[in-house]
């Protein structure tokens, strides 16, 4: 698999590391209960089809990025820096 880095371009996915979900939203740490705290440590889903991760490229520009992925057939739709999915602004 080749992820296309938007500093770097296309490079073979053994430079990047996989973090997990890009949609996960961790609990309040004071106010969450400790089942909250269980679930967003541990429990994931196993989804099929487009997904949005989280990648360190760490071989590269140690940028982190947000890569939406086909679960199946690891086709890649977008790959974009991390900070801009959150804040909206440009790489």
């Amino acid at each position: 698999m080749r992820i296309p880095c938007p500093h770097c371009g296309a490079r073979d996915v053994q430079e990047f590391t996989y973090l997990g979900d890009a949609g996960l939203q961790r609990p309040d740490g004071l106010a969450a209960t400790e089942a909250a705290m269980f679930d967003y440590v541990y429990l994931r889903d196993n989804l099929r089809g487009l997904h949005e991760e989280l990648w360190y490229h760490g071989a590269g520009c140690h940028a982190w990025l947000a890569v939406r992925r086909h679960t199946l057939t690891h086709a890649i739709e977008s790959a974009v820096p991390a900070k801009s999915r959150w804040t909206g602004a440009a790489a």
